[in-house]
């Protein structure tokens, strides 16, 4: 596990709807892979699993845990912005509850930031270690697209394209 410096204040911004079944494993995998998170911002799209009574008991067991609440259900990116309003660190990273991505690869997802080498980091499907869905062809050139379309109206170049 890379260290994060003790110096960044990190938000860990979950978006949830009905996920029960994963949300405590993801929240203790945070807590347990990224030393001295600043907090764990839950944001539940009015979940109608008990995913909400289990956010709250994580609230109750977990400091850095807080909990937000959509009183109706108003998709992810609402829950995103929710929770970026509500974050206060430095730096803030997106974990989604399903366990799609590992959160042990926090650390490494935001050492350019921690290092002063980057202001952002955009994570990749196509760049994961492991993979652990299909990749669908339109998808993959979609990407490809979509990336040269930012770098030319950023002027930046990611090498990786």
């Amino acid at each position: 596990m890379e260290e994060i410096d003790n110096e960044v204040c990190l938000s860990v911004v979950i978006p949830v709807f009905n996920e029960a079944d994963t949300l405590a494993r993801v929240v203790g995998k945070v807590i347990e892979c990224v030393p001295r998170p600043l907090e764990v911002v839950i944001v539940d799209d009015c979940s109608t699993d008990g995913t909400n009574e289990l956010a709250q008991k994580l609230v109750a067991d977990h400091d850095c845990v807080r909990l937000a609440r959509h009183a109706r259900n108003m998709g992810k990116t609402a829950a995103l912005k929710t929770g970026f309003a509500l974050t206060r660190g430095e730096v803030v990273i997106v974990q989604d509850a399903d366990l799609e991505y590992d959160p042990s690869e926090i650390a490494h997802v935001i050492k350019p930031i921690t290092s002063g080498h980057a202001d952002v980091v955009y994570g990749s499907r196509f760049l994961v270690r492991k993979a652990t869905r299909v990749l669908y062809f339109y998808h993959f050139c979609g990407n490809k697209v979509l990336t040269l379309l930012s770098n030319v109206l950023t002027n930046l170049n990611n090498d990786r394209c």
